[in-house]
């Protein structure tokens, strides 16, 4: 669901008409543009003021002229305690999402001062799902911490001392839609990252934290009943937020060690502003392909922006994990695994394979055995490693088996950090290996261990990615086991490399070979033409007669150039025509 459907949801509500773009509030009478982002937020909050915290429509006015202020500092909505509309209780100032922390702090002194004309006893500023409320008659004018309230009152009532309960189906969190997800992470991280004052990655891994904080708050920390831990109460400071929100991360990173060995580094008052923009959010509750998409999103653009990292489109992912075909009792790698695309969409293709073969209740037992004890993979870079985790939590988990290491190191050294990694263990390898980088006799020490190094034929230097082909096919089970693998076209097509097509056919049978446009991963940080290899591994005096290997080209793969999605994509028909050519066989 997005922003679109909510607005069509709500044309026809008793309080509100939709026409044309334009939105007209019933009583009090007024219409504005619909399609403004503001407009939409106050839409969606005027509704929660009636309908969830009981105050009358006929005491809720709209751009109210507010004394002693300029003409064009209108109130948003103000609420009256009276039928005559002479006392204001509470002043609102609706902004629209994705607005920065500078712009929210502008915004609350904007409602102070509004609500100090208008002698109200509450304000409220609500940016989407970040909102704040203050009790102004109680404290100075120029308090900003102690009269902070959890909550708006109940139809004049008294302010909660929290207000999100598990199982309350009125003050529950809310599940939300996608866009929103995306912006709410976005906005955490301009939190966290304080325009620079942090490294973007250090800043992700500080998100991370407290999304973690967040998902083990609401599937272990909370029963039903209960208060979550992870919210803001009414006059709690900073201080007492971060307390609260330090011992979940504490006692999770106790159980988990794999996850996060560091303790939270950041202010007391930077951890408060994400609470805030985090505390309303059903994270746990938002379906798998929501939040797997909101986050793969997020991460796009923050790999590609800030980390400039690669990152292996969806389309192409999607498509190796269905051509290798896993079961739920195959063990899968990746590794050069990144954030853990190809890991997460096999972790998705077992999901909706079991849930649809045995039901929705035992389909989830069993995809959740294949995540936590079928999945794997190995990233060179720790944080990136760390960023994997939390994408795996998530999607809701598959992150035991991730670890960070060399991959090309000797397998005794690997398997020192975690003993299952082991040579010929492996049904499924599923990988998008770095490309260019040389390798040098002199480093390391890596090239005497590999055929493909210098064990047979003296070299001085090696491509990573030619490494790699040899330690996949290590790394699967002879006989049975599968390589997926995204490989530069020289290595099927240069004179120079025949020694490494040798070596691949004297191992594999070739499956499939699937040429990719140039443009495959210019947008995502690379312009090397492509191709996707499949590969079945032969068991150890296996000869195969000369044999059929099914080859294709797409030119549309799901998106263009520039990163724009196209309708058309070539990689479905393949998939396709590949299944023919397997029963054919």
């Amino acid at each position: 669901m997005n922003k679109n459907d909510f607005i069509y949801q709500i044309k026809d509500d008793e309080l509100i008409q939709i026409r044309e773009n334009r939105v007209l509030y019933l009583i009090p009478n007024k219409t504005y543009k619909a399609n403004d982002p503001e407009e939409q937020v106050r839409m969606s909050f005027y509704l929660e003021l009636i309908k969830k915290y009981k105050y009358p429509k006929e005491r809720i006015d709209l751009e109210v002229i507010v004394p002693r202020r300029k003409p064009e500092d209108k109130a948003d909505i103000v609420v009256y305690e009276d039928d005559e509309k002479k006392k204001p209780y509470l002043v609102v100032e609706c902004k629209k999402d994705g607005i920065t922390d500078a712009e929210f702090k502008q915004a609350i002194e904007q409602v102070f001062g509004n609500a100090n004309s208008l002698r109200a006893k509450y304000a409220c500023v609500v940016a989407g799902n970040t909102r704040t409320i203050f009790d102004v008659a109680g404290f100075k004018p120029s308090e900003r911490e102690k009269n902070v309230i959890s909550d708006i009152p109940v139809k004049y009532g008294k302010a909660p001392k929290y207000k999100y309960v598990k199982g309350n189906a009125k003050f529950d969190l809310q599940i939300v839609f996608k866009e929103d997800l995306i912006r709410t992470l976005e906005k955490c991280h301009d939190t966290v990252w304080q325009g620079g004052r942090l490294a973007p990655t250090t800043a992700f891994d500080e998100v991370s934290k407290l999304l973690f904080c967040k998902l083990k708050d609401e599937k272990e920390g909370t029963k039903n009943g209960e208060y979550y831990k992870f919210q803001i109460g009414t006059s709690e400071t900073a201080k007492e937020v971060f307390e609260r929100i330090n011992s979940i991360y504490q006692k999770a990173k106790k159980e988990d060690e794999e996850v996060f060995k560091e303790d939270i580094r950041l202010e007391p008052e930077i951890v408060y502003s994400v609470v805030e923009h985090l505390q309303s959010l059903a994270l746990n509750k938002i379906d798998l392909d929501t939040k797997g998409m909101a986050f793969e999103t997020f991460m796009k653009e923050f790999f590609m922006g800030k980390m400039g990292q690669f990152f292996t489109p969806r389309e192409i992912v999607q498509f190796c994990v269905k051509m290798l075909n896993p079961e739920n009792d195959d063990l899968v790698l990746d590794p050069a695994c990144g954030s853990g695309g190809f890991l997460l969409n096999a972790m998705d293709f077992i999901r909706e394979l079991t849930e649809k073969d045995y039901g929705k209740e035992e389909g989830w037992r069993i995809w959740h055995d294949f995540a936590k004890n079928n999945i794997y993979g190995i990233e060179i870079n720790d944080q990136i490693a760390r960023v994997c985790k939390m994408n795996m939590i998530i999607h809701d988990d598959g992150h035991t088996n991730i670890i960070s290491t060399d991959a090309l190191k000797n397998f005794k050294d690997i398997q020192e950090i975690k003993k299952d990694f082991k040579k010929e263990h492996f049904d499924i390898v599923l990988t998008n290996p770095p490309f260019g980088a040389t390798i040098k006799d002199t480093e390391k020490n890596y090239l005497p261990q590999y055929e493909l190094g210098s064990k047979k034929t003296k070299r001085k230097n090696q491509k990573t990615e030619i490494m790699f082909i040899e330690r996949c096919i290590d790394f699967v089970k002879p006989g049975t086991g599968k390589i997926g693998i995204v490989l530069p076209d020289g290595i099927l097509t240069n004179s120079s490399l025949q020694y490494v097509r040798n070596f691949i056919m004297e191992r594999c049978q070739i499956l499939a070979i699937v040429s990719l446009p140039q443009f495959a991963f210019t947008h995502y940080g690379a312009g090397v033409k492509s191709s996707l290899v499949f590969l079945r591994r032969k068991s150890d005096n296996e000869k195969l007669e000369k044999y059929p290997i099914f080859m294709a080209i797409a030119e549309h793969i799901g998106y263009d150039a520039t990163g724009r999605k196209d309708r058309i994509n070539d990689l479905d028909t393949i998939y396709e025509e590949y299944k023919k050519f397997v029963k054919e066989q």
